[in-house]
Protein backbone atom coordinates (compact mmCIF):
# COMPACT_ATOMS: atom_id res chain seq x y z
CA UNK A 1 0.00 0.00 0.00
CA UNK A 2 2.69 2.39 0.99
CA UNK A 3 4.34 1.86 -2.45
CA UNK A 4 1.44 2.68 -4.56
CA UNK A 5 0.59 5.48 -2.56
CA UNK A 6 4.41 6.77 -3.67
CA UNK A 7 3.94 5.98 -6.97
CA UNK A 8 0.52 8.05 -7.19
CA UNK A 9 2.13 11.08 -5.57
CA UNK A 10 5.33 11.00 -8.28
CA UNK A 11 3.24 10.16 -11.31
CA UNK A 12 0.94 13.36 -10.41
CA UNK A 13 3.43 15.80 -10.50
CA UNK A 14 4.63 15.61 -13.35
CA UNK A 15 1.29 14.95 -15.00
CA UNK A 16 0.13 18.34 -13.64
CA UNK A 17 2.47 20.48 -14.91
CA UNK A 18 2.49 19.58 -18.37
CA UNK A 19 -0.50 20.44 -19.30
CA UNK A 20 0.29 24.26 -17.91
CA UNK A 21 3.93 23.99 -19.73
CA UNK A 22 2.30 23.01 -23.03
CA UNK A 23 -0.45 26.39 -22.44
CA UNK A 24 2.46 28.57 -21.88
CA UNK A 25 4.70 27.44 -24.87
CA UNK A 26 1.29 27.42 -27.29
CA UNK A 27 0.97 31.13 -26.14
CA UNK A 28 4.29 32.07 -26.58
CA UNK A 29 4.49 30.48 -30.28
CA UNK A 30 1.28 31.93 -31.20
CA UNK A 31 2.53 35.69 -29.71
CA UNK A 32 5.96 35.34 -31.84
CA UNK A 33 4.01 34.19 -34.89
CA UNK A 34 2.22 37.61 -34.77
CA UNK A 35 4.40 39.52 -34.37
CA UNK A 36 6.28 38.14 -37.10
CA UNK A 37 3.41 38.20 -39.39
CA UNK A 38 2.77 41.96 -38.11
CA UNK A 39 6.67 42.77 -39.32
CA UNK A 40 5.37 40.82 -42.20
CA UNK A 41 3.14 43.15 -43.51
CA UNK A 42 5.18 46.30 -43.30
CA UNK A 43 7.69 44.67 -45.90
CA UNK A 44 4.69 43.22 -47.90
CA UNK A 45 3.28 46.99 -48.21
CA UNK A 46 6.58 48.32 -49.28
CA UNK A 47 6.81 45.03 -51.66
CA UNK A 48 3.40 46.58 -52.92
CA UNK A 49 4.65 49.82 -53.54
CA UNK A 50 8.23 48.89 -55.31
CA UNK A 51 5.61 46.63 -57.34
CA UNK A 52 3.54 49.91 -57.97
CA UNK A 53 6.61 51.82 -59.05
CA UNK A 54 8.03 48.94 -61.15
CA UNK A 55 4.61 49.04 -63.10
CA UNK A 56 4.63 52.95 -64.08
CA UNK A 57 8.15 52.73 -65.25
CA UNK A 58 7.46 49.63 -67.16
CA UNK A 59 4.29 51.49 -68.75
CA UNK A 60 6.25 55.05 -69.67
CA UNK A 61 9.23 52.98 -70.65
CA UNK A 62 8.46 53.24 -74.41
CA UNK A 63 7.57 56.83 -73.94
CA UNK A 64 10.97 57.30 -72.26
CA UNK A 65 10.00 58.48 -69.15
CA UNK A 66 10.42 55.56 -67.42
CA UNK A 67 14.02 55.10 -68.05
CA UNK A 68 14.92 57.63 -64.91
CA UNK A 69 13.62 55.97 -62.04
CA UNK A 70 13.40 52.50 -63.32
CA UNK A 71 17.01 52.00 -61.62
CA UNK A 72 16.21 53.63 -58.59
CA UNK A 73 13.08 51.42 -58.18
CA UNK A 74 15.93 48.67 -58.86
CA UNK A 75 17.99 50.16 -56.28
CA UNK A 76 14.59 50.07 -53.92
CA UNK A 77 13.73 46.43 -54.70
CA UNK A 78 17.49 45.60 -53.88
CA UNK A 79 17.42 47.58 -50.11
CA UNK A 80 13.66 45.71 -49.50
CA UNK A 81 14.99 41.91 -50.15
CA UNK A 82 18.31 43.18 -47.75
CA UNK A 83 15.63 44.44 -45.27
CA UNK A 84 13.63 41.12 -45.56
CA UNK A 85 16.69 38.63 -45.22
CA UNK A 86 17.39 40.69 -42.15
CA UNK A 87 13.75 40.48 -40.70
CA UNK A 88 13.49 36.97 -41.39
CA UNK A 89 16.40 35.97 -39.55
CA UNK A 90 14.93 37.10 -36.42
CA UNK A 91 12.99 34.29 -37.00
CA UNK A 92 14.77 31.74 -38.01
CA UNK A 93 18.62 30.95 -39.51
CA UNK A 94 20.29 33.67 -41.38
CA UNK A 95 19.68 34.11 -44.89
CA UNK A 96 22.55 34.36 -47.10
CA UNK A 97 22.46 36.87 -49.30
CA UNK A 98 23.73 36.57 -53.03
CA UNK A 99 26.51 38.62 -54.89
CA UNK A 100 25.83 42.29 -55.08
CA UNK A 101 23.91 43.26 -58.22
CA UNK A 102 25.68 44.52 -60.93
CA UNK A 103 24.87 48.91 -60.72
CA UNK A 104 23.78 49.50 -64.43
CA UNK A 105 20.41 49.28 -65.47
CA UNK A 106 20.62 47.02 -68.51
CA UNK A 107 22.31 44.02 -66.35
CA UNK A 108 20.71 44.52 -63.19
CA UNK A 109 17.40 43.98 -65.10
CA UNK A 110 19.25 40.98 -66.77
CA UNK A 111 20.53 39.48 -62.84
CA UNK A 112 19.35 36.60 -61.88
CA UNK A 113 19.09 37.96 -58.67
CA UNK A 114 16.79 40.99 -59.71
CA UNK A 115 14.30 38.95 -61.59
CA UNK A 116 13.98 36.15 -58.13
CA UNK A 117 13.72 39.30 -55.47
CA UNK A 118 11.21 40.75 -57.92
CA UNK A 119 9.43 37.10 -57.97
CA UNK A 120 9.70 37.34 -54.15
CA UNK A 121 7.85 40.46 -54.38
CA UNK A 122 5.03 39.61 -56.01
CA UNK A 123 4.54 36.66 -54.11
CA UNK A 124 4.99 38.84 -50.92
CA UNK A 125 3.09 41.47 -51.38
CA UNK A 126 -0.13 39.52 -52.52
CA UNK A 127 0.04 36.24 -50.35
CA UNK A 128 2.42 37.77 -47.26
CA UNK A 129 -0.28 40.85 -47.15
CA UNK A 130 -2.79 38.66 -46.61
CA UNK A 131 -1.49 36.61 -44.21
CA UNK A 132 -0.14 39.83 -42.70
CA UNK A 133 -3.12 41.59 -42.46
CA UNK A 134 -4.94 38.59 -40.66
CA UNK A 135 -1.89 38.23 -38.35
CA UNK A 136 -3.27 42.04 -37.19
CA UNK A 137 -6.58 41.32 -37.38
CA UNK A 138 -7.00 38.05 -35.96
CA UNK A 139 -6.16 39.53 -32.34
CA UNK A 140 -8.66 42.33 -32.59
CA UNK A 141 -11.26 40.45 -33.50
CA UNK A 142 -10.50 37.71 -30.61
CA UNK A 143 -10.42 40.85 -27.94
CA UNK A 144 -13.63 42.38 -29.33
CA UNK A 145 -15.76 39.06 -29.95
CA UNK A 146 -14.72 37.75 -26.47
CA UNK A 147 -15.27 41.11 -24.32
CA UNK A 148 -18.03 41.85 -25.94
CA UNK A 149 -20.91 40.60 -23.20
CA UNK A 150 -18.94 43.77 -21.40
CA UNK A 151 -20.06 45.82 -23.85
CA UNK A 152 -23.35 44.87 -25.56
CA UNK A 153 -25.76 46.95 -23.11
CA UNK A 154 -24.07 49.86 -24.43
CA UNK A 155 -23.38 49.13 -28.17
CA UNK A 156 -26.61 50.78 -30.72
CA UNK A 157 -28.81 47.93 -31.10
CA UNK A 158 -28.41 47.96 -34.91
CA UNK A 159 -24.79 47.41 -34.69
CA UNK A 160 -23.30 44.02 -35.71
CA UNK A 161 -22.11 41.89 -33.13
CA UNK A 162 -19.53 39.72 -34.79
CA UNK A 163 -16.08 40.95 -36.22
CA UNK A 164 -16.92 39.56 -39.62
CA UNK A 165 -19.63 42.10 -39.94
CA UNK A 166 -23.00 40.21 -39.32
CA UNK A 167 -25.17 38.83 -36.50
CA UNK A 168 -27.03 41.48 -34.21
CA UNK A 169 -27.57 40.12 -30.46
CA UNK A 170 -30.80 41.06 -29.12
CA UNK A 171 -30.42 39.17 -25.74
CA UNK A 172 -28.20 38.09 -23.24
CA UNK A 173 -27.93 34.32 -24.66
CA UNK A 174 -26.65 36.01 -27.83
CA UNK A 175 -24.15 38.13 -26.61
CA UNK A 176 -22.66 35.19 -25.34
CA UNK A 177 -22.64 33.74 -28.24
CA UNK A 178 -20.75 36.15 -29.63
CA UNK A 179 -17.92 35.27 -27.03
CA UNK A 180 -17.81 32.02 -27.90
CA UNK A 181 -17.05 32.98 -31.54
CA UNK A 182 -13.76 35.42 -29.53
CA UNK A 183 -12.58 32.18 -27.85
CA UNK A 184 -12.90 30.63 -31.64
CA UNK A 185 -10.52 32.74 -32.95
CA UNK A 186 -8.38 32.64 -29.93
CA UNK A 187 -7.78 28.81 -31.06
CA UNK A 188 -7.39 29.38 -34.33
CA UNK A 189 -4.71 32.32 -33.17
CA UNK A 190 -2.69 29.78 -31.31
CA UNK A 191 -3.24 26.51 -33.65
CA UNK A 192 -2.97 28.35 -37.08
CA UNK A 193 -1.13 31.92 -36.62
CA UNK A 194 2.44 29.77 -36.67
CA UNK A 195 2.13 28.04 -39.91
CA UNK A 196 0.86 31.10 -41.19
CA UNK A 197 4.17 32.56 -40.42
CA UNK A 198 6.18 29.83 -41.55
CA UNK A 199 4.20 30.41 -45.04
CA UNK A 200 4.63 34.22 -45.52
CA UNK A 201 8.09 33.81 -45.03
CA UNK A 202 8.61 31.47 -46.92
CA UNK A 203 9.21 32.94 -50.17
CA UNK A 204 11.91 34.95 -48.80
CA UNK A 205 13.86 31.64 -47.30
CA UNK A 206 13.15 30.26 -51.12
CA UNK A 207 14.08 32.98 -53.49
CA UNK A 208 16.06 35.54 -51.41
CA UNK A 209 18.71 33.34 -50.65
CA UNK A 210 22.13 32.91 -52.52
CA UNK A 211 21.87 30.56 -55.68
CA UNK A 212 23.94 27.58 -56.11
CA UNK A 213 26.07 29.65 -58.14
CA UNK A 214 26.78 32.50 -55.85
CA UNK A 215 30.31 32.60 -54.54
CA UNK A 216 30.39 31.98 -50.58
CA UNK A 217 34.06 32.82 -50.43
CA UNK A 218 33.82 36.21 -48.50
CA UNK A 219 31.25 34.55 -46.34
CA UNK A 220 33.52 31.99 -46.07
CA UNK A 221 36.42 33.79 -44.98
CA UNK A 222 34.68 36.57 -42.43
CA UNK A 223 33.58 33.60 -40.91
CA UNK A 224 37.56 31.79 -40.84
CA UNK A 225 38.01 35.52 -39.83
CA UNK A 226 35.81 35.40 -36.43
CA UNK A 227 36.25 32.09 -35.57
CA UNK A 228 40.07 32.56 -35.79
CA UNK A 229 39.33 35.81 -33.92
CA UNK A 230 37.34 33.04 -31.03
CA UNK A 231 39.96 30.96 -30.71
CA UNK A 232 42.58 33.59 -30.04
CA UNK A 233 40.37 35.31 -27.11
CA UNK A 234 39.33 32.10 -25.90
CA UNK A 235 43.48 31.38 -25.32
CA UNK A 236 44.52 34.73 -23.96
CA UNK A 237 41.82 33.83 -21.38
CA UNK A 238 43.09 30.75 -20.82
CA UNK A 239 46.11 32.44 -20.44
CA UNK A 240 45.14 35.28 -18.07
CA UNK A 241 43.13 32.57 -15.78
CA UNK A 242 46.49 30.64 -15.61
CA UNK A 243 48.22 33.76 -14.55
CA UNK A 244 45.76 34.55 -12.10
CA UNK A 245 45.89 31.05 -10.69
CA UNK A 246 49.48 30.64 -10.99
CA UNK A 247 50.77 34.17 -9.19
CA UNK A 248 47.57 34.28 -6.83
CA UNK A 249 45.93 31.91 -5.62
CA UNK A 250 48.40 29.04 -6.31
CA UNK A 251 51.36 31.33 -4.14
CA UNK A 252 48.82 31.53 -0.79
CA UNK A 253 48.23 28.11 -0.61
CA UNK A 254 52.26 27.30 -0.97
CA UNK A 255 51.88 30.07 1.86
CA UNK A 256 49.49 28.59 3.86
CA UNK A 257 51.13 24.54 3.50
CA UNK A 258 54.75 26.63 4.76
CA UNK A 259 52.45 27.83 7.55
CA UNK A 260 50.93 24.78 8.12
CA UNK A 261 54.13 23.17 8.23
CA UNK A 262 56.25 25.47 10.79
CA UNK A 263 53.45 25.80 13.09
CA UNK A 264 53.48 21.80 13.26
CA UNK A 265 57.09 21.89 14.01
CA UNK A 266 56.93 24.87 16.73
CA UNK A 267 54.15 22.59 18.39
CA UNK A 268 56.91 21.46 20.58
CA UNK A 269 59.47 23.85 20.60
CA UNK A 270 57.51 26.74 21.50
CA UNK A 271 53.50 26.08 21.78
CA UNK A 272 53.01 30.22 22.12
CA UNK A 273 53.43 30.93 18.46
CA UNK A 274 51.55 28.50 17.26
CA UNK A 275 48.76 30.17 17.33
CA UNK A 276 50.24 33.49 15.38
CA UNK A 277 51.30 30.96 12.53
CA UNK A 278 48.01 29.34 12.71
CA UNK A 279 46.21 32.90 12.39
CA UNK A 280 48.42 33.77 9.79
CA UNK A 281 47.34 30.36 7.65
CA UNK A 282 44.27 30.95 7.79
CA UNK A 283 44.41 34.63 6.73
CA UNK A 284 46.45 33.08 3.65
CA UNK A 285 43.95 30.20 3.02
CA UNK A 286 40.88 33.17 2.95
CA UNK A 287 42.84 35.10 0.28
CA UNK A 288 43.03 32.21 -1.63
CA UNK A 289 39.42 31.53 -1.42
CA UNK A 290 38.96 35.17 -2.07
CA UNK A 291 41.48 35.07 -5.64
CA UNK A 292 39.74 31.53 -6.16
CA UNK A 293 36.17 32.93 -6.37
CA UNK A 294 37.06 36.33 -8.35
CA UNK A 295 38.96 33.97 -10.68
CA UNK A 296 35.95 31.49 -11.22
CA UNK A 297 33.49 34.62 -11.73
CA UNK A 298 36.01 35.92 -14.59
CA UNK A 299 34.61 32.61 -16.00
CA UNK A 300 31.29 32.52 -15.91
CA UNK A 301 29.78 34.94 -13.31
CA UNK A 302 27.54 33.08 -10.74
CA UNK A 303 24.98 36.50 -10.56
CA UNK A 304 23.88 35.26 -14.14
CA UNK A 305 22.74 32.18 -12.64
CA UNK A 306 21.41 33.78 -9.55
CA UNK A 307 19.64 36.39 -10.49
CA UNK A 308 19.79 36.75 -14.44
CA UNK A 309 20.97 39.31 -16.69
CA UNK A 310 18.74 42.20 -15.47
CA UNK A 311 20.23 41.46 -12.07
CA UNK A 312 23.68 41.03 -13.05
CA UNK A 313 23.70 44.26 -15.16
CA UNK A 314 21.82 46.43 -12.08
CA UNK A 315 24.87 45.05 -10.19
CA UNK A 316 27.30 46.35 -12.36
CA UNK A 317 25.65 49.56 -12.79
CA UNK A 318 26.14 50.01 -9.14
CA UNK A 319 29.11 49.08 -8.72
CA UNK A 320 30.35 51.40 -11.72
CA UNK A 321 31.91 54.77 -10.40
CA UNK A 322 29.97 56.83 -13.31
CA UNK A 323 25.98 57.32 -12.09
CA UNK A 324 24.30 54.62 -14.58
CA UNK A 325 20.96 53.36 -15.30
CA UNK A 326 20.13 50.11 -16.35
CA UNK A 327 17.29 49.77 -18.75
CA UNK A 328 16.40 45.24 -19.59
CA UNK A 329 13.90 44.29 -21.18
CA UNK A 330 14.32 40.17 -21.73
CA UNK A 331 11.20 38.41 -21.46
CA UNK A 332 12.92 35.01 -22.43
CA UNK A 333 16.67 33.49 -21.67
CA UNK A 334 19.62 33.41 -24.26
CA UNK A 335 22.30 30.45 -24.01
CA UNK A 336 24.55 30.97 -20.98
CA UNK A 337 27.55 31.62 -23.18
CA UNK A 338 25.53 34.50 -24.68
CA UNK A 339 24.80 35.96 -21.94
CA UNK A 340 27.85 35.71 -20.38
CA UNK A 341 29.19 37.73 -23.52
CA UNK A 342 27.16 40.61 -22.74
CA UNK A 343 27.66 40.54 -19.18
CA UNK A 344 31.28 41.21 -20.05
CA UNK A 345 30.64 43.67 -22.72
CA UNK A 346 29.07 45.63 -20.41
CA UNK A 347 31.67 45.32 -17.75
CA UNK A 348 34.75 46.10 -19.86
CA UNK A 349 32.41 49.10 -21.27
CA UNK A 350 31.53 50.52 -17.63
CA UNK A 351 35.40 50.11 -16.96
CA UNK A 352 36.39 52.57 -20.05
CA UNK A 353 33.71 54.83 -18.96
CA UNK A 354 34.95 55.18 -15.75
CA UNK A 355 38.52 55.50 -16.76
CA UNK A 356 38.82 57.34 -19.54
CA UNK A 357 35.47 59.02 -20.60
CA UNK A 358 35.01 62.00 -17.90
CA UNK A 359 31.70 61.32 -18.14
CA UNK A 360 28.48 62.69 -15.76
CA UNK A 361 25.90 59.78 -16.57
CA UNK A 362 25.88 56.58 -18.50
CA UNK A 363 22.85 54.33 -19.53
CA UNK A 364 22.39 50.46 -20.73
CA UNK A 365 19.99 49.36 -22.64
CA UNK A 366 19.08 45.92 -23.35
CA UNK A 367 16.33 44.29 -25.40
CA UNK A 368 16.12 40.60 -26.02
CA UNK A 369 13.65 39.99 -28.88
CA UNK A 370 12.94 38.05 -31.87
CA UNK A 371 15.96 35.70 -31.13
CA UNK A 372 18.25 38.45 -30.64
CA UNK A 373 19.73 40.71 -27.93
CA UNK A 374 20.36 44.55 -28.83
CA UNK A 375 22.61 46.11 -26.35
CA UNK A 376 23.20 49.69 -26.08
CA UNK A 377 26.08 51.45 -23.90
CA UNK A 378 25.97 55.22 -23.61
CA UNK A 379 27.86 57.97 -22.15
CA UNK A 380 28.06 61.69 -22.20
CA UNK A 381 31.79 61.46 -22.14
CA UNK A 382 34.68 63.63 -23.87
CA UNK A 383 34.19 60.91 -26.86
CA UNK A 384 37.28 60.04 -29.08
CA UNK A 385 37.19 56.58 -28.05
CA UNK A 386 39.47 54.61 -30.67
CA UNK A 387 39.81 50.49 -30.91
CA UNK A 388 43.75 51.20 -31.37
CA UNK A 389 43.54 53.16 -28.02
CA UNK A 390 43.98 49.49 -25.70
CA UNK A 391 40.96 50.53 -24.52
CA UNK A 392 39.48 46.74 -24.20
CA UNK A 393 37.31 47.70 -27.58
CA UNK A 394 39.35 44.91 -29.25
CA UNK A 395 38.77 41.83 -26.96
CA UNK A 396 35.12 43.27 -26.67
CA UNK A 397 35.13 42.75 -30.78
CA UNK A 398 35.73 39.70 -30.72
CA UNK A 399 34.29 38.69 -27.74
CA UNK A 400 31.16 39.63 -30.04
CA UNK A 401 32.73 38.05 -33.49
CA UNK A 402 32.60 34.77 -31.85
CA UNK A 403 28.84 34.58 -31.82
CA UNK A 404 28.54 36.19 -35.32
CA UNK A 405 27.11 39.23 -33.49
CA UNK A 406 27.81 42.91 -34.82
CA UNK A 407 29.41 45.95 -33.07
CA UNK A 408 28.68 49.59 -33.86
CA UNK A 409 30.69 52.12 -31.88
CA UNK A 410 30.04 55.89 -32.28
CA UNK A 411 32.27 58.13 -30.72
CA UNK A 412 32.87 61.86 -32.15
CA UNK A 413 35.06 64.23 -30.49
CA UNK A 414 32.94 65.85 -28.03
CA UNK A 415 30.82 62.79 -27.81
CA UNK A 416 28.45 61.67 -26.86
CA UNK A 417 29.95 57.28 -27.08
CA UNK A 418 27.31 54.94 -28.37
CA UNK A 419 28.35 50.98 -28.06
CA UNK A 420 25.51 49.24 -30.45
CA UNK A 421 25.81 44.76 -30.01
CA UNK A 422 23.98 42.84 -31.29
CA UNK A 423 24.02 39.20 -30.78
CA UNK A 424 21.75 36.44 -31.36
CA UNK A 425 19.97 34.23 -28.55
CA UNK A 426 21.03 30.86 -29.00
CA UNK A 427 19.48 28.15 -27.25
CA UNK A 428 18.32 28.12 -23.46
CA UNK A 429 21.01 26.57 -21.22
CA UNK A 430 18.90 24.80 -18.24
CA UNK A 431 20.10 25.50 -14.87
CA UNK A 432 21.12 22.29 -12.55
CA UNK A 433 18.72 22.26 -9.47
CA UNK A 434 20.65 22.14 -6.34
CA UNK A 435 24.19 23.11 -7.73
CA UNK A 436 25.46 26.56 -6.55
CA UNK A 437 28.58 28.55 -7.66
CA UNK A 438 29.08 30.68 -5.04
CA UNK A 439 32.34 29.64 -3.56
CA UNK A 440 32.99 30.10 0.96
CA UNK A 441 34.23 33.36 1.51
CA UNK A 442 35.93 32.48 4.19
CA UNK A 443 37.88 29.12 6.36
CA UNK A 444 34.67 29.34 9.03
CA UNK A 445 32.09 29.10 5.77
CA UNK A 446 34.18 26.20 4.75
CA UNK A 447 34.53 24.43 7.53
CA UNK A 448 30.57 24.48 8.31
CA UNK A 449 29.99 24.22 4.29
CA UNK A 450 31.66 20.52 4.51
CA UNK A 451 29.76 19.74 7.47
Amino acid sequence: MMTTGITDTADTGPTAERPREIIIQALRTSGAALVQLASGLRTAVMALGVLVLAAVAAVTAPAGVGLLPALAVVRALHALADRERKRLARWGPEIVAPDPPPTALRAALADPTTRRELRWALRHGSLGFLLGLLGVWLPLAAFRDTLFPLVWPFVPPDTSSTSFGFGVAHTWPEALAVSLVGVGWIAVILGLTPGMARLQGRPGRTLLMAGPDTDLSLRVAELTATRAAALDAHATELRRIERSLHDGTQNRIVTVTVLLGAARRMVTRDPDRVDELLERAQSAAEQALAELRAVSRSILPPVLSDRGLAGALAGLAAECAVPCRTDVEAPERCAASVEATAYFVVAEALTNIAKHSKANWASVTLRVRGGRLRLRIEDDGRGGADEKGGSGLTGIRRRVAAYDGTLRLTSPAGGPTVLDVDLPCGTDVPEVAGRSTKLPCTTDELIATCE
